[in-house]
């Protein structure tokens, strides 16, 4: 389709995790449902025409809010404003999710919840590590879900290349087309040669690969001189591990930044694009909004990039490793 074409050459889109999690987000529906609507509309506003949730997104009795706000946030566009949007949910593969019409009650839910607002599909993980077995069976019921026309398209995430592959061949012999990929990516995710890889056959393939985590839950934006605290223990233990490490890094981004009188979350962001990433950046305010779909205005030069691969390869200190993430 058009639209997927012009997110694979030059889009951004956003995530949308935070939107109910208290765990690591500390969300709070009194103080940010408010603040989450006038988000969701800046970022349609500056163009970030992709928006990826999932059905898991929300803690505890919040479990689903992520899609509920999402497709309440939607209903409330002019009809002008919602004809373009590509709204990505994932399905996650629970134990207890089996066989082949394992994700029906789940995609009927979340259909509910977005209501109706779906065009893409996508298993949250990979169980290939644990039980092939079952995402066998599932991956063939998403199929159906294409081919019945229940939705437009199907992705899949956490999945490295061997298994890719194999997926993106199932699907063919089906005539369903593998839409897009989901994967740790950002200059301090983790890197090895089976991410380069991945990223080889998504181009071979013409599968998007849509970069999550890209700011890496915030450090890249954080200046050289800033000692923020988060509010949640998860996030104190990432950025304590981190800031010191990836100081180097964020002096060059932030040189960056001001070359081209932009803002350090947008120089990570163009990064992600320069490599043929889509990046999906978690939106919780109106202000990152505006930040993030204003990095669609310039691009790195050729020179910034070498710097910033050559920084990124010298920090030591990483993200940590989706443990669901296959092979």
């Amino acid at each position: 389709m058009a639209r997927s074409s012009v997110f694979r050459l030059n889009g951004i889109g956003f995530g949308t995790w935070a939107w109910g999690n208290q765990l690591v987000w500390g969300y709070d529906p009194q103080r940010d449902d408010d603040r989450l609507s006038q988000t969701f509309r800046e970022a349609v506003k500056g163009g970030l025409r992709l928006v990826d949730t999932a059905d898991s997104y929300g803690t505890g009795r919040l479990n689903g809010r992520s899609e509920t706000l999402l497709g309440r946030f939607i209903a409330a566009l002019p009809p002008s404003q919602k004809t373009d949007l590509v709204i990505a949910t994932k399905l996650a593969p629970f134990p207890w999710r089996l066989g082949r019409r394992g994700f029906d009650r789940a995609f009927r839910a979340s259909c509910t919840r977005l209501q109706g607002h779906l065009q893409r599909v996508q298993l949250h993980w990979s169980t290939a590590r644990y039980a092939p077995w079952q995402e066998s069976a599932l991956l063939d019921g998403m199929a159906d879900l294409v081919l019945e026309g229940k939705v437009q398209e199907l992705g899949v995430s956490n999945v490295g290349p061997t298994r890719l592959a194999w997926m993106h061949n199932r699907l063919q012999d089906r005539g369903v087309v593998l839409r897009s990929v989901q994967l740790q990516y950002s200059l301090l995710a983790p890197g090895d040669q089976r991410l380069d890889q991945l990223l080889h056959l998504c181009s071979e393939l013409q599968i998007e690969v849509l970069a999550y985590s890209p700011l890496a839950f915030g450090i890249l934006g954080q200046a050289p001189d800033a000692n923020p605290v988060p509010s949640t223990p998860l996030r104190r233990g990432l950025f304590h591990r981190l800031l010191p490490a990836s100081l180097p890094l964020r002096r060059l981004i932030e040189e960056i930044a001001i070359g081209h009188q932009a803002s350090m979350v947008q120089v990570a962001l163009n990064w992600c694009r320069a490599h043929g990433t889509i990046p999906i950046p978690g939106l919780r305010s109106p202000e990152q909004a505006r930040d993030v779909a204003a990095a669609l205005s310039w691009s790195l030069t050729s020179e910034e990039l070498r710097r910033l691969d050559d920084a990124r390869q010298r920090c030591t200190e990483r993200m940590p490793s989706n443990p669901f993430q296959s092979c």
